[in-house]
C-alpha cells in the first residue's frame, strides 16, 4: 500500500534531501527552480519519453552545466520537478518514502551536473 504524507511532509523530505547536498554542490544550485507536483502533465510524459503505465518520479528540464556555453545567456532557467504521488506509490512506509524522495532528488540533480542514466545507476540514484 502507498505511503502517503501531506504536502507540506513532503516538502520537507524534498528539503531534508537538498539540505544534506554537499555544499560545492549545493552552491550550484542556486538558480534552479525546483516544483513539487503531485503528478506529471502530459506534456512532461511526453517529454520525458514516458510510456503509458510507467511512472515518472522526477524530471530535470534544462541545460546540463557540462554542456553550456556563453551562448546559453539569456534562457529560462533550469528546473527539477519532483513528483509526490508517483513518489508515494513505489514506497511502502515512512523509511523507504525518504529513501526515494533522497533518490529521486539526487537522480534530477546529477543531471544537471552531466550525469547520465547509467553514471546515475552506478551510484545508486535509480
Amino acid at each position: 500500500m502507498p505511503c502517503k504524507v501531506s504536502k507540506a511532509e513532503f516538502a520537507a523530505l524534498v528539503e531534508k534531501a537538498l539540505e544534506e547536498l554537499p555544499e560545492q554542490f549545493a552552491n550550484h544550485l542556486e538558480e534552479i527552480a525546483l516544483e513539487i507536483l503531485d503528478r506529471p502533465t502530459r506534456q512532461l510524459l511526453q517529454k520525458a519519453c514516458v510510456l503509458p503505465g510507467n511512472l515518472l518520479l522526477g524530471l530535470y528540464v534544462g541545460r546540463a552545466i557540462t554542456r553550456r556555453s556563453v551562448h546559453d545567456s539569456g534562457v529560462m532557467p533550469d528546473v527539477i520537478y519532483i513528483f509526490q504521488e508517483p513518489i508515494q506509490a513505489v514506497c511502502n512506509d515512512a523509511d523507504g518514502l525518504v529513501r526515494q524522495v533522497r533518490i529521486t532528488v539526487l537522480h534530477e540533480i546529477g543531471h544537471h551536473f552531466g550525469l547520465n542514466e547509467d553514471d546515475l545507476e552506478r551510484l545508486g540514484y535509480r
